[in-house]
């Protein structure tokens, strides 16, 4: 892998993540760019003691663009969005709206592929690779910013989702701040430890892996539809030795997750039948924070708001109002459904 690191005309960061060693990014962006002026704000919750964003200057960001006007696309003759490169493997950027920025942290955007009409699940096991390596830096880098609290790896597909630009892309976010329910987790956690002397994620994993719900497991991994999953189609992967982060990964592991991770996109593809359209989902990295690795286990969030064929589990005031979830699909028939539409 070959990194290289530029800037954008208005001064933000650009890296490319390439596959050969000898490929050399000498594209200059030519746009006539103002700087970035970003608003953000955090504001603290004193009831639910939890932080909030305030981004008011995002009302104005880019809102699905026709195909020929993509900002994720290479650059072709006069056309120019925010990857000066007329073809590239994955690249990344300073998000040009971020909900967080200076003092508020970062926000960047990861581009799975230089092809508009792909998806992260017909990417190539070297490609998936690739994006892992991309996580991976970007997650080593962002942490070591000052006041980065937590990085958090994502990919938001779908117009169900609130997607706005159909290019095959993610994002990664450096909280300077804990996440609500990564605090949550690491209170459980440090209870479970109290009661019982044993780490909760580990309990976790060795309860699904002996259960039902198994969707997929490899040498070093495990997918599973929890116990209580809130969602529809929700599925956690984890690694079977507890690492806080992605930069933790054993090489092992780091070698198994593409194959496996792609396999999983595969089969939410497959959910609902011959002709459905693209299942929306959200896939959500969960990291340690700075100050809370010893507890806490990396482990990936996979979950669709679809629930059925033509119909999405919308957010009632149960969930919205209350934070209590009513799942219409049980988990232990989801992960039926998951098992039987297996790609290979």
């Amino acid at each position: 892998m070959k990194k290289t690191v530029t800037r954008l005309a208005d001064g933000r960061e650009l890296i490319y993540f390439d596959a050969r060693d000898d490929t050399v990014r000498t594209a200059v962006d030519p746009r006539p760019l103002a700087p970035v002026a970003s608003a953000s704000e955090i504001r603290h919750d004193p009831l639910l003691d939890e932080h909030v964003a305030i981004a008011s200057h995002r009302q104005g960001r880019t809102y699905h663009p026709p195909a020929d006007s993509c900002p994720l696309c290479p650059a072709t003759g006069d056309r120019h969005g925010e990857i000066p490169a007329d073809a590239y493997d994955v690249a990344v950027f300073e998000n040009r709206f971020p909900s967080l920025a200076g003092d508020t942290g970062r926000c960047e955007v990861v581009c799975f592929t230089s092809d508009h009409t792909a998806s992260f699940a017909d990417l190539t096991e070297d490609r998936a690779a690739l994006v892992l390596a991309a996580w991976t830096d970007r997650t080593a880098a962002l942490a070591a910013r000052p006041g980065v609290r937590q990085v958090y790896c994502f990919e938001n597909r779908g117009t169900e989702i609130g997607v706005t630009l159909a290019h095959p892309h993610g994002q990664i976010y450096a909280f300077p701040f804990t996440a609500p329910r990564t605090a949550t987790m690491l209170r459980t956690a440090a209870a479970h430890r109290a009661r019982t002397g044993r780490n909760l994620f580990d309990d976790v994993l060795a309860r699904e892996r002996a259960g039902e719900r198994v969707v997929l497991a490899g040498e070093h991994w495990t997918a599973f539809v929890p116990y209580a999953a809130r969602w529809p189609y929700e599925v956690h992967l984890y690694p079977h030795t507890r690492v806080p982060d992605l930069t933790a990964l054993g090489d092992a592991a780091r070698a198994e997750l593409p194959g496996l991770y792609l396999e999983l996109l595969r089969r939410f593809d497959r959910l609902f039948g011959p002709g459905a359209p693209p299942t929306p989902y959200i896939a959500a990295w969960h990291q340690a924070p700075a100050d809370s690795r010893a507890e806490f286990a990396l482990h990936l969030e996979l979950f669709t708001v679809r629930r059925a064929s033509g119909k999405l589990k919308y957010l009632a005031g149960t969930e919205s109002g209350m934070g209590a979830f009513m799942n219409d699909v049980s988990p232990e028939s989801a992960a039926d459904r998951l098992r039987e539409v297996a790609s290979s």
